[in-house]
């Protein structure tokens, strides 16, 4: 397995992360090509390159940016999403804590491409050892001049997981509640006060100084054809080293948990794995073995690549607590705007819970699947569908434990 440095330089080992630090490993060298290629050469560039969305959904990054005006009277903005409220997530907080420096470089080259003056880190309020750093760094690179030809504002979210939704985050930085808004019909750029958006997750703009400072082919020989480049991919639970590990996308899940994991804690077998942060379809230790970590594979597999965030369980987990530990954070943190979303993830919590405590009967488990196809595809935004999803893997993939909660009920 190789060694991949592609979002970061190099992870310092003295964790320092001035700038001082920064450039003598290479930090703001890309700049540099700001005199060389123009604003739309640099989304070109991203284009080819074929830099996906490292947040969760995948899109083209270079799309993405294509789509914001050149020639606008109107003032345009770069939103960078450091909310990271997915539970499993924290590969962001890894970024901004060891080399801050490389965030504020992808900005700077983002906003050139981009034409934007105004750039907003929008992070969540509990990061507020995060904040310091920075917001430090941010500092010195005002102080360093790298900062005339656009600002960087960093912009406290309150601890609301929908915000990490692009246009909730947008909402809220409005200074409204945190609603996601209606999709447009056709493809368009995001709205801040109705100027132009761009909105990209806190690795997606890390990842933009490698790729200008060496080109596309150079991000391309890392990964696969359709997913290049490499991913932070946070690892939790029963694994004997969880941490955060950049890889190629492509390789074996089960090799990446074997390698950088050192395997299942204790000696013990692997059960099922979330692969992509809470909101993914969950895994079986059987499918694991087939899936390689690129997003083709696992959406054939009827899950997603997600944020990244693996969640490891061994062969002890009870999976319906395991459902009723998510559907307790998916009950809390609706943002309560669509009554499927609302409804049904209190009446799905509540389900789960009475299964749990071997109050339920088979009809409960055909009452959950027929809630959760309620709330698939009848709200504002993704929050309720990925409800659904999770709650249908988990009963179609482990039925058995459910039902073996109601025969013990029933005996």
């Amino acid at each position: 397995m190789r060694d991949c440095r592609l979002v970061s330089r190099k992870f310092h080992l003295d964790f320092s992360h001035t700038i001082e630090v920064a450039k003598a490993y290479g930090g703001y060298e890309s700049l540099s090509k700001m005199d060389e290629y123009s604003s739309t050469d640099i989304i070109d560039i991203i284009k080819e390159s074929n830099l996906r969305g490292k947040g969760g959904g995948g899109a083209p990054a270079g799309d993405k940016w294509a789509l914001m005006p050149q020639d606008s009277k109107q003032p345009s903005f770069l939103a960078v999403n450091c909310d990271e409220s997915e539970p499993g997530t924290f590969k962001d907080r890894q970024i901004i804590s060891k080399d801050p420096h490389l965030l504020i470089e992808g900005i700077i080259l983002t906003c050139y491409a981009i034409k934007a003056k105004h750039a907003y880190i929008y992070i969540r309020g509990e990061y507020k050892q995060f904040q310091d750093i920075l917001q430090t760094a941010i500092d010195e690179a005002y102080e360093a001049g790298l900062l005339k030809e656009c600002k960087i504002i960093l912009h406290r979210g309150a601890g609301a997981y929908i915000c990490g939704e692009k246009s909730a985050l947008l909402e809220s930085m409005e200074g409204k509640r945190g609603h996601p808004r209606l999709k447009p019909k056709q493809k368009e750029p995001e709205w801040f006060f109705d100027n132009p958006t761009l909105v990209n997750n806190v690795e997606t703009i890390a990842s933009v100084p490698f790729i200008v400072q060496n080109g596309a082919s150079a991000y391309r020989e890392y990964g696969t054809k359709q997913s290049p480049g490499t991913l932070l991919f946070a690892m939790s639970g029963h694994v004997e080293k969880p941490g955060v590990y950049e890889a190629e996308f492509g390789t074996s899940m089960l090799e990446y948990i074997n390698h950088f994991g050192g395997g299942i804690k204790n000696g013990k077998k692997l059960k099922a794995v979330i692969p992509g942060g809470a909101s993914t379809d969950v895994l079986t230790a059987d499918e694991v073995e087939k899936v390689t970590l690129d997003y083709e594979t696992l959406k054939s597999m009827r899950s997603a690549l997600g944020t990244g965030g693996m969640i490891v369980m061994d062969e002890d987990t009870c999976m319906v607590g395991a459902l009723k530990n998510l559907l307790e954070f998916y009950h809390e943190e609706s943002c309560g705007q669509c009554t499927p979303c609302r409804e049904g993830t209190g009446w799905t919590d509540k389900l789960v819970g009475k299964i749990l405590d071997k109050r339920g009967s088979k009809e409960d488990i055909d009452k959950l699947l027929d809630i959760a196809g309620t709330m698939n595809g009848k709200t504002i935004c993704v929050f309720a569908p990925a409800v659904s999803t999770v709650i249908n893997s988990f009963v179609r993939k482990f039925r058995d434990e459910f039902e073996m909660k109601i025969e013990r009920h029933s005996i």
